[in-house]
């Protein structure tokens, strides 16, 4: 996870949220979120989710 880039990180933390994956997944990328202390509420507006 180190080597993904912020904006990759939290795209595919909502994408998976978008897609109901599995709950460990999505707490695995937040915690990765949470600790480079990324603020979702910055990139919901900018990263594209589709």
């Amino acid at each position: 996870m180190r080597l993904m880039s912020n904006e990759i990180l939290v795209d595919s933390y909502f994408k998976a949220l978008n897609l109901k994956l599995d709950e460990e997944f999505l707490e695995l990328l937040l915690a990765e979120i949470k600790r480079r202390k990324l603020n979702l509420e910055y990139y919901r507006g900018e990263v594209q989710v589709s």
